[in-house]
């Protein structure tokens, strides 16, 4: 291994194993890796994580539920079969 080889690692940002480059090594050990998909770069942790790995499910629910809360109340339409009464 070398440094900006690719090499598996769990990244506490994305909370997934994902792709990352290596950064830092000393002699044969790695010390320092770079996610490749969110940029952010931390001890090399050989790929173990704090928590269970999120499923695909799990982390597309999570951007959807933060899509839906980001996006403005609407008002209902009117229908367009009722007649407003005239005064």
């Amino acid at each position: 291994m070398r440094l900006g080889d690719v090499i598996d690692d769990h990244c506490s940002r994305c909370k997934r194993t994902m792709d990352h480059s290596i950064v830092a090594m000393m002699g044969e050990e790695v010390l320092q890796v770079r996610c490749r998909t969110c940029d952010f770069e931390h001890k090399y942790r050989k790929n173990r994580g704090g928590k269970k790995e999120m499923t695909t499910q799990e982390a597309f629910n999570k951007v959807l539920a933060s899509v839906a809360i980001s996006q403005p109340q609407t008002q209902a339409l009117p229908d367009p079969g009722k007649k407003k009464k005239k005064k």
